[in-house]
C-alpha cells in the first residue's frame, strides 16, 4: 500500500496543477475522435521545440479557434496563414519551420492514416512500442513529442497505461513520489493519471516543488 504521504502528495498535484495539455489546448482526447486526437499530435508537436511551453500552447489554442482542427483543414491553410496563426500568438522563434511541419503532418496524416490517428495504433497493433516508433515518423516528433502525445493519449489507449516518460518520473522524483510508472499509477484513478503525469511535467516547469510539499504536509 502506498504511504498517505505519497497520495497526498498526489492529490495536491492533480488539484493545483493537474491540467492535461490536451484540455488546456481545447483536445477531447476522451472522446478518441480523428479531431481530437489530430490536435492533440499539434499541440506535441508545438511543445517540442525549444520555446515556452505558454508560447506553444498558446498557438496551439489560436490554431483551433482558426479552425485547423481537422487534418484536412490545417493541409488546406496556406503556409503563411499558419505562419501568421501562430507568430501573433507568441510562437515567434520557430514559426516558419514549424508552420512547414504542421502542413506536413497533416498531409502524412492524410496519406498513411486517411485523416485519423487510430489508424496508426491499428498498423502498430496495439503495441506501445510500434505507436511509439510510427509517432517519430513524422517531422518535428520526437522522443519529446512522442511522450507528450503518449502521456495523454493513455486516457483512451489502454495499451499505453501507465505512461510516464523520464521527465515525468525525474519530477515525481524530486517530489519524493515512486519515481516507477506502476508506483505512480496506484496513487491516483486510471482516469486521473494522465492528468498526474501532466501535472509533474508543470510542477517541474514553475518550480513548484516546495509548495506543494508545504500543502501536502500542511
Amino acid at each position: 500500500m502506498a504511504p498517505v504521504i505519497h497520495k497526498t502528495l498526489a492529490a495536491v498535484v492533480l488539484k493545483r496543477h493537474g491540467t492535461t495539455f490536451a484540455t488546456q489546448g481545447g483536445s477531447r482526447v476522451a472522446k478518441n475522435t480523428p479531431s481530437a486526437l489530430f490536435q492533440l499530435l499539434n499541440i506535441a508537436l508545438l511543445l517540442s521545440a525549444r520555446i515556452r511551453a505558454a508560447n506553444a500552447m498558446e498557438a496551439a489554442v489560436a490554431l483551433r479557434k482558426a479552425g485547423l482542427t481537422t487534418p484536412r483543414k490545417m493541409a488546406e491553410a496556406s503556409w503563411q496563414d499558419r505562419v501568421d496563426i501562430i507568430t501573433r500568438h507568441g510562437y515567434k522563434r520557430y514559426d516558419e519551420r514549424t508552420a512547414t511541419m504542421l502542413g506536413d503532418t497533416a498531409q502524412l496524416v492524410l496519406e498513411r492514416y486517411h485523416g485519423d490517428l487510430r489508424q496508426l495504433r491499428i498498423q502498430a497493433h496495439y503495441q506501445l512500442a510500434k505507436e511509439r516508433a510510427l509517432l517519430k515518423g513524422f517531422k518535428g516528433i520526437g522522443n519529446t513529442g512522442a511522450d507528450i502525445f503518449l502521456r495523454e493519449v493513455q486516457l483512451v489507449w489502454d495499451e499505453v497505461y501507465p505512461y510516464a516518460d523520464e521527465k515525468v518520473l525525474r519530477s515525481a522524483e524530486k517530489l519524493g513520489l515512486p519515481s516507477d510508472p506502476q508506483g505512480l499509477s496506484a496513487l491516483v484513478a486510471r482516469e486521473d493519471f494522465a492528468r498526474l503525469a501532466a501535472g509533474l511535467i508543470r510542477v517541474d516547469l514553475e518550480r513548484a516543488y516546495e509548495k506543494v510539499r508545504a500543502e501536502a504536509l500542511g
